[in-house]
């Protein structure tokens, strides 16, 4: 089971399969793995035991920042990566990133983001789309939160900012170049930086 794994020098995070979303772009849909790692389909849900016993035996010679961000959303389990990251603050000079669809309002509902705070060095969270309609058909959100998601996700954005975490947005190109421009209008206005990813089709990792 692979819970911790390396990629251009991050320690990435794997805690959990599940998440809410259906993206037209998500890497899961094109293998079972990010490069040459093991397979990152998890056998189980982790325990903290088996995740601070995987992170005590991995080998981080030389690595800076660990980044949560595996085979699905981190913030479904929300405390428990909220438990993992202040083990690994306790335990390393790592830096962490959270990867996110911005959206843990609506999975946890009354879940205060202010937990992040003194424990999330930066977030990314991902865009994708320039409007609410665009965001639903390429973020594609289940039933039970796809009502005011886009909204949502923005304000989580400036939430997290506000709390002094350092934050940027992502949007994959598999929208069109309209779109990104867009995109970036709201990433100006919210004073958010943006960054454009490259759609793989292979077992590529979007980091």
């Amino acid at each position: 089971m692979t819970i911790f794994y390396k990629f251009e020098g991050k320690l990435y995070i794997n805690i959990t399969n599940g998440c809410p979303c259906d993206c037209v772009f998500c890497i899961r849909k094109n293998g079972d793995s990010i490069t040459d790692n093991d397979s990152l389909w998890l056998e189980h849900e982790p325990t903290f035991e088996e995740i601070t016993s995987a992170f005590d035996n991995y080998d981080k010679a030389g690595m800076t920042e660990a980044v949560f961000c595996g085979y699905g959303e981190p913030t479904v389990r929300a405390d428990m990566l909220l438990k993992t990251a202040e083990y690994i603050k306790s335990n390393s000079d790592l830096k962490i990133r959270l990867n996110t669809n911005g959206l843990v309002r609506l999975i946890h509902k009354g879940f205060d983001i202010g937990q992040f705070k003194g424990v999330i060095d930066s977030v990314s969270i991902s865009l994708n789309a320039p409007n609410a309609k665009r965001y639903n058909e390429v973020t594609r959100p289940n039933e039970n939160i796809s009502a005011g998601a886009f909204d949502e996700m923005l304000k989580f954005a400036e939430d997290m900012k506000k709390l002094g975490i350092k934050t940027g947005f992502t949007v994959v190109d598999v929208i069109s170049k309209d779109e990104i421009a867009e995109c970036e209008k709201i990433s100006e206005k919210l004073g958010i930086p943006l960054r454009v990813r490259h759609y793989v089709t292979d077992n590529e990792s979007y980091t």
